[in-house]
């Protein structure tokens, strides 16, 4: 039997998410729900796990309380066999500072790489929606020979200035590597597409960990992974690009194939859940062969009583439509839409209760919300400001936690 190397994979998930508030204004970014019934650092993890890497520390630092909490409860493996999911927090071994980026994260959890002594480390960020088989990025790295793999999505070149760019020649192997470039360059093979990364990394150890020595030890560095420690690499001539495109993923559609979404904005998060619900999502969330996992609730299933209706929407467990019309919606678990009520392309979380005839357009309700009969959101941007409610520059209306909501 062939003897599998020695992987440890380390996901970022210490982010403050400024660009989802007021959804991280009590939560870590990885801990926001999507889909209904998942975290967002369900989706990394899941992938991790499916792809057979069972040594994975997750570091943590804003208001990890819910993250740390959900991983605990969800997330564990077998330590007989050697596998463990462990949550690791600021620990300040390096002096009395947080994090200072996400490259003095690793290097302040160097202990982590002295302990375990993998030959690859995986590093990966915790706030994307995607399906990727990571193993097959691990046999490209190790086949490349280069001590650095950046995970490279194509985008429109048009596009691409919002991302941060890789240059890399037809071999694969970067020579640039670019933070939104005012004039993204093509790729060799398809010169209107361009290589944005992923956030997504694989390094050999040793390698790595010199690299993040002579980081620490830079005053003027942004101990940043992307601005700093891949840069370093591609200098050095020892990074390539793994192309997204390339990963075969069981079980995926044509449409859903290759499917990554940054949801660091209010917008973009919107737009995610909306790819969710048609009849031929954008995102697949039934694929079997690849399933997210998660912790699911403990409560009956749906109910749609006096002629409640949801059409094109996703209804987790605990909810009841009662008389009321769901659209293009994602409810989490236990919402109550009362009679006459409409919610339409909007996004519930946990507990939400909208009373009779209310009308919910376009809009997102963090937990426990409680909407009065006959209230409206989302339909008067005005009005929802004058309500302390953040409304995107989309017009997307983002009601926080707890609220509760009339006139």
């Amino acid at each position: 039997m062939a003897v599998r190397p020695n992987v440890l994979a380390i996901v970022l998930a210490g982010g403050e998410g400024k660009r989802l508030m007021p959804l991280t204004a009590d939560r870590a970014k990885p801990a926001v729900p999507f889909g209904g019934t998942y975290r967002l650092i369900d989706f990394v993890m899941s992938n991790l796990v499916n792809s057979g890497i069972y040594k994975i520390a997750v570091l943590t630092q804003y208001k990890s309380h819910s993250l740390d909490r959900h991983i605990s409860v969800t997330w564990r493996l077998s330590s007989l066999l050697h596998q463990y999911i462990a949550t690791v927090p600021a620990q300040q071994r390096t002096g009395k500072m947080w994090y200072q980026g996400s490259a003095d994260a690793i290097y302040q959890s160097m202990n982590l790489i002295r302990d375990e002594q993998p030959d690859y480390v995986v590093v990966f960020g915790a706030d994307n929606i995607y399906r990727m088989d990571v193993d097959q990025m691990l046999t490209s790295h190790i086949d490349s020979g280069l001590p650095a793999t950046v995970a490279g999505i194509r985008v429109p070149r048009s596009q691409a200035s919002e991302f941060g760019i890789i240059d890399a020649a037809a071999s694969g192997r970067i020579e640039r590597f670019l933070e939104k470039p005012a004039d993204p360059p093509g790729l060799p093979d398809s010169p209107d597409e361009s290589y944005a990364s992923m956030g997504n990394y694989i390094f050999t150890t040793e390698a790595f960990v010199d690299l993040l020595l002579a980081d620490a030890a830079d005053s003027s560095s942004k101990h940043d992974m992307g601005g700093n420690i891949v840069p370093a690499f591609v200098q050095r001539g020892q990074a390539q690009v793994y192309d997204f495109t390339s990963n075969v993923m069981p079980g995926a559609t044509d449409k859903d194939v290759n499917y990554w979404r940054d949801v660091g904005t209010i917008d973009a998060y919107h737009e995610a859940h909306m790819d969710l619900v048609s009849i031929d999502p954008e995102f697949n969330l039934y694929n079997r062969h690849w399933p997210i996992w998660s912790n699911q609730a403990q409560l009956p299933g749906a109910k749609f009583v006096m002629r409640g209706t949801a059409e094109d929407s996703i209804v987790a467990l605990g909810c009841i439509i009662s008389g009321g019309d769901v659209d293009r919606s994602v409810l989490s678990p236990n919402c109550h839409i009362h009679k006459w009520s409409r919610v339409e392309e909007s996004v519930l979380f946990n507990n939400c209760d909208i009373g009779r005839g209310a009308v919910i357009r376009r809009a997102i309700l963090d937990k426990n919300v409680h909407v009065a009969p006959g209230s409206e959101v989302g339909v008067n941007h005005e009005q929802d400001r004058a309500r302390g409610f953040f409304v995107s520059e989309t017009g997307v209306t983002v009601v926080p936690k707890n609220s509760e909501v009339s006139g």
